[in-house]
């Protein structure tokens, strides 16, 4: 039942990462779901941040170096994603993973 699940192409729906449940979700469907087509990647609420990325500005990552962190590069379980919308997601720095879905480039 779990290798029917991973091999499942998920219809294109809106899934939006705005709340630290909905990360943990995702984080979890990056596993059981890796073929998920869309995601929203938002703002996490107070007191969260996604990780820096590579080069980032220093004097941003030192007003927000006390947040709770998140993996941002765990987007890239995600191998048939098609749609990825960042809405006002505070990333800061250089994130090259974002580049490597072969899906995005059509």
């Amino acid at each position: 039942m779990r290798e029917a699940a991973k091999k499942t192409i998920v219809p294109m729906t809106d899934f939006v990462v705005d709340s630290v449940i909905k990360y943990d979700a995702m984080a979890a469907m990056s596993t059981a779901l890796p073929n998920l087509q869309q995601i929203t990647i938002a703002r996490l609420g107070i007191g969260h941040k996604y990780r820096d990325g590579e080069d980032p500005d220093e004097e941003m990552a030192a007003y927000d170096n006390n947040l709770r962190t998140l993996d941002i590069e765990i987007l890239s379980r995600f191998s048939k994603l098609r749609c990825l919308e960042l809405f006002g997601a505070p990333l800061n720095g250089r994130y090259p993973f974002l580049f490597n879905f072969p899906s995005l480039k059509n």
